[in-house]
């Protein structure tokens, strides 16, 4: 039997299952879990053809958990990733991302339910992945205090400066597209509370003259620049930037020294 056909738990209530005594492994922990999903799919069946249309995808399981239900939502989710990076976010319907993953179509179905809730979760993922890896190479530099070193590094995240980064700018450029037509999938991909942009505000206020830290050499930074809005023009102009780098319009290296021009004027020289 194809491995992708085992549960994990059981389909309605995700308890453990019984071992299978013969034959093909049990779905349910019970009789009576057994006789809901049974009326869940017929009344499922029955309102689809009073509505004259397909029945709907099966719907997910509650509260499903564990190593093994969170790596097959990731290597999922990795699969929209790749589609969407490669072939943009319209190509990527559940049976493609299901060929994309290795995995059978209802597989993908009863882990995520439905194509809004697949997208979405992919997207979630994906912040959470790009948020641990940036965290971990603040944490890599040679000064993790220094705001200017910790502020060049969190812009750096919107530059495709490696393999990874590169297909992450790449699948935000296409959930981009399509949030401008999904008012759903745009509450997910637009973060209200700019919690970016009061980081990168409190590192220049951080680094600026009001810090209490020793002035660097050269001339003094502008006393009157405001923090909020010059860190609304570095994170808008860096990921444009970072695009033109995709189409080959700067260079990694153009692109660096535009940064480090702008966090001279901002800050002063290093």
């Amino acid at each position: 039997m194809r491995d992708e056909k085992k549960a994990d738990g059981c389909r309605v209530c995700t308890a453990p299952l019984p071992a299978a005594e013969r034959g093909r492994p049990p779905a349910y922990c019970s009789r009576s879990c057994q006789a809901k999903a049974y009326r869940q799919r017929r009344k499922e069946r029955v309102g689809a053809a009073d509505q004259g249309r397909e029945p709907a995808a099966p719907p997910e399981p509650a509260a499903a958990a564990g190593p093994v239900a969170d790596r097959r939502r990731r290597e999922i989710a990795e699969a929209v990733w790749r589609i969407a990076a490669g072939r943009g976010l319209e190509s990527a319907s559940m049976r493609e991302v299901a060929a994309e993953a290795g995995v059978s179509l209802r597989v993908v179905q009863y882990t995520f339910g439905s194509k809004q809730r697949l997208l979405v979760e992919a997207l979630r993922l994906l912040h959470e992945e790009n948020d641990r890896r940036a965290r971990a190479r603040v944490e890599r530099l040679p000064d993790p205090a220094d705001p200017r070193a910790v502020l060049r590094a969190v812009l750096g995240e919107f530059l495709p400066l490696d393999g990874q980064r590169r297909m992450a700018l790449r699948v935000f450029v296409a959930y981009y597209v399509r949030s401008l037509t999904d008012p759903a999938l745009a509450e997910v991909f637009l973060h209200s509370d700019r919690s970016l942009e009061k980081l990168v505000a409190g590192l220049i206020r951080q680094a600026g003259p009001e810090s209490g830290t020793a002035p660097a050499p050269g001339p003094a930074p502008d006393p009157a620049l405001d923090p909020e809005r010059e860190a609304d023009l570095l994170v808008s102009g860096v990921t444009g930037l970072g695009m033109d780098v995709l189409h080959g319009r700067r260079t990694l290296a153009d692109v660096r020294r535009t940064v480090d021009y702008h966090l001279d004027r901002i800050l002063g020289p290093a």
